[in-house]
């Protein structure tokens, strides 16, 4: 279809770096520096700059940087670390592989975890929450002052530069995990992520547990994993990073602008930024009546509207064995049966989103 739009526009971006992606795959070639080396030394001192902490550590993908976070600060078997019940599944499956406990809480209407009721599930074994940012606003991480002794870990895989009242994504926790998969604002051209963390003996042993347990060749301290960043996605990733507050200003504006278009539909309820914070707008999630069908419509349109995410981790059938059934946590459900993600990414044309609330009004009659 000549007039389709997409979720996600990826090449946009790469045009816009082709000439620097092109020059640093010549010098990772050339220095045969293929698995970290200097491109990813350069692109953690940057991202741990842009993110406001002192150490970032590069991993090969979103879900090892939630795990070896978590291992990091001593989760292991015989723990609970509470996240919400709405996220992607691989926060939940981050923390079963590091042997702990998954405990899950509800979230509130803005998406984001319900503090009230993550900590009404602390027990004590709870070693750590993850609230996480998700849709690119982060969560009120303030508001688990109260959990003494038990670890913040940020999700920030889709908040790359957001903050809440003047504090970075990246910068709250004790550790921080994010994803870089092509489609996020912060894209590779391929899987990768990173850990950040202000504690340095935190950084050291993130570096070895990427690294097979190890800092240095062949002495291996612990069990460890091979999730190394490599030297091609740095030099994709430092291109990016230099376009990313412009990039995060013009989904800011195309988010403005379906605030004004959508004022029409009222049958559209549209998302909104939670006091104190600077949304990123990762995706853009609205909540309709009749969602499945209003999706079918909008896709035979042309337009790539899609679900984040279609099931609450505890109707996932991977997590049944946790043992929580329907109505569980009735807000997740309940926005997991009307959220809509509408096409937004840096370029989409105002023409576009036209015409994509457009066929939605049409989808919606």
């Amino acid at each position: 279809m000549t007039n389709s739009i997409p979720l996600v526009d990826l090449g946009i971006q790469h045009r816009q770096i082709a000439d620097e992606v092109r020059s640093g795959f010549d010098r990772v070639l050339a220095n045969a520096a293929f698995v970290l080396g200097p491109e990813v030394q350069a692109f953690e001192r940057e991202y741990a700059q842009f993110c406001r902490v002192g150490h970032c550590i590069g991993v090969g993908n979103g879900t090892d940087a939630i795990e070896l976070g978590l291992r990091a600060v001593g989760v292991g078997p015989g723990d609970e670390v509470i996240a919400p019940a709405n996220t992607f599944v691989a926060t939940a499956e981050a923390i079963v592989r590091t042997g702990a406990t998954l405990v899950l809480a509800d979230c509130d209407e803005h998406f984001l975890l319900d503090p009230s009721a993550a900590l009404a599930a602390v027990t004590s074994r709870t070693k750590a929450i993850i609230p996480v940012h998700l849709y690119g606003q982060m969560a009120p991480m303030e508001g688990y002052v109260a959990a003494n002794g038990i670890h913040l870990i940020e999700d920030a895989a889709q908040s790359q530069g957001a903050s809440r009242h003047g504090r970075r994504s990246g910068s709250v926790g004790v550790v921080a995990a994010t994803s870089f998969y092509p489609g996020k604002n912060l894209g590779a051209y391929g899987d990768a992520g990173a850990v950040t963390t202000n504690d340095t003996g935190i950084a050291e042993r993130l570096r070895a547990l990427r690294n097979h347990g190890g800092i240095r060749k062949y002495e291996h301290l612990e069990i460890g994993v091979n999730s190394r960043l490599d030297g091609l996605q740095a030099v994709v990733l430092a291109a990016k990073l230099r376009r990313l507050e412009e990039w995060n200003d013009e989904r800011r504006a195309a988010a403005e602008y379906y605030g004004d278009l959508l004022k029409a539909l009222e049958q559209v309820h549209v998302p909104e930024v939670v006091s104190g914070n600077e949304h990123v707008w990762h995706l853009y999630v609205v909540r309709v009546p009749r969602r499945d069908q209003v999706l079918a419509r909008l896709n035979a349109a042309g337009i790539g509207a899609g679900i984040h995410y279609p099931a609450p981790v505890h109707l996932v059938p991977a997590f049944a064995d946790l043992g929580w059934g329907p109505g569980a946590f009735p807000t997740a459900e309940l926005l997991a049966g009307e959220i809509l993600s509408l096409p937004i990414y840096p370029g989409i044309t105002p023409a576009q989103q036209e015409r994509v609330v457009e066929q939605l009004a049409e989808a919606l009659t």
